[in-house]
């Protein structure tokens, strides 16, 4: 399934990962330092929430995408909608 996004979901996606690469190098170098657990975890978390935002984004995309597409049997798009669904819930 090839994935084509908007200039703008783009955009958003890659903002979503680029801020999570910062906060997870945050971590280290918490880590690092010795910082707070509390602290760590803390960010830790938005690191992982600012991933699961950019898969659901991505994989929202495709849906969108799936669904507009003409021309498919039920059986492709029983296919596409149980490769979707796997990805969705690898996410969750």
């Amino acid at each position: 399934m090839q994935l084509d996004m908007a200039a703008d979901e783009l955009k958003s996606v890659l903002n979503r990962l680029r801020r999570a690469q910062g906060q997870i190098a945050g971590v280290i170098k918490m880590i690092e330092e010795g910082r707070d657990c509390e602290d760590v975890v803390t960010q830790l978390s938005a690191a992982s929430r600012a991933l699961d935002r950019a898969g659901f984004s991505i994989i929202a995309t495709g849906l969108e995408q799936c669904m507009a597409q003409e021309g498919q049997t039920p059986a492709d798009k029983e296919q596409m909608r149980a490769r979707l669904e796997k990805l969705f819930l690898s996410l969750a």
